[in-house]
């Protein structure tokens, strides 16, 4: 069952929203968030198909969709002029297209290093920037860039991914800094591992996310103990185009239960417990056998307190 949204349904009554790689996953997630708390939606990506049984999925009068490869700047010029087109204006963008697979460094090809780099990286600038002067007559604007937590620390397999996501992060800050001056907000959503979803079927450990041991493997890595849902993401995608975020930008909001600081424990939590007792104990039997401090010797002076 699906948790109440936090925010009202009229939320998002004023925005027209285009969602890149809007189609499916956690796109197609922030996509109908978006719409059901009162944007205008355009989605777009790749797959013609997939667009169409997105618009039957959302099934909302205030939904359209186009195809087109963020890679080519031409498409996202005509991803950004049909929202204008379709609704009048465009205020807000989420860059969500994105590309991965797992391949060790060393039998990773040229061309799928630039392939991620050109949909994540290169994808986020290109519909950026074609947006950029739809965005600035809004002004009161925001894109999102939804990037990842592997390049925080190193992730294993993912040399590409990281690359890519560390850019983004890098174009977030970077567009916050000089489009503000603009009326135009730029924040990140980083998620972490999130359940039923494309990449999670790719990157999830032998058995694919959808069987039990790589689902305990990914919940286990989580300090909150489970993976995300995509409802998780779009709901911080809600919150960072509402008012309530109008004085947020150049950030990346993690979304992730904390799975990418999760290290295992040296020492396990019984032992710790058990030690800092004793110590505790040492340290209350030394003070007792200290005395009275100042106030029971005789009548030198007072002890120093530093």
């Amino acid at each position: 069952m699906e948790p109440q949204s936090p925010f009202k349904p009229g939320t998002l009554a004023h925005r027209v929203a285009l969602v890149t790689g809007g189609g499916s996953g956690i796109g197609l997630e922030i996509a109908r968030q978006l719409g059901l708390h009162g944007a205008k939606v355009v989605i777009s990506g790749r797959r013609e198909a997939v667009l169409r049984d997105a618009c039957q999925t959302l099934g909302a009068e205030g939904v359209a969709a186009h195809w087109g490869d963020v890679r080519r700047y031409e498409d996202c010029e005509r991803m950004a002029a049909e929202a204008v087109a379709r609704f009048g204006r465009l205020d807000t963008l989420v860059n969500c297209a994105a590309g991965n697979f797992l391949s060790p460094a060393e039998q990773l090809s040229s061309n799928g290093f630039r392939t991620v780099l050109e949909i994540d990286a290169l994808g986020t600038f290109n519909a950026s920037r074609a947006a950029f002067e739809a965005l600035r007559a809004s002004g009161d604007a925001c894109i999102i860039n939804i990037s990842m937590t592997l390049h925080y620390g190193a992730t294993w397999w993912q040399a590409h991914a990281s690359a890519a996501k560390a850019a983004v992060d890098a174009l977030t800050r970077s567009l916050g800094l000089e489009w503000g001056h603009y009326g135009i907000r730029t924040a990140g959503v980083a998620p972490g591992p999130i359940e039923g979803t494309a990449g999670m079927a790719k990157l999830a450990p032998s058995g694919g996310a959808g069987s039990a041991t790589a689902a305990a493997s990914m919940s286990g890595a989580i300090p909150l103990g489970h993976m995300g849902r995509r409802w998780d993401i779009a709901m911080a995608c809600v919150f960072l185009c509402s008012p309530a975020a109008a004085f947020i930008t150049g950030h990346t909001l993690v979304v992730d239960g904390a799975e990418w600081m999760c290290k295992p424990p040296l020492v396990p939590r019984a032992m710790v417990t058990r030690v800092s007792r004793g110590v505790e104990a040492k340290s209350r039997a030394v003070g007792l056998a200290g005395g009275g401090g100042d106030g029971g010797g005789g009548g030198g002076a007072p002890k120093s307190r530093l």
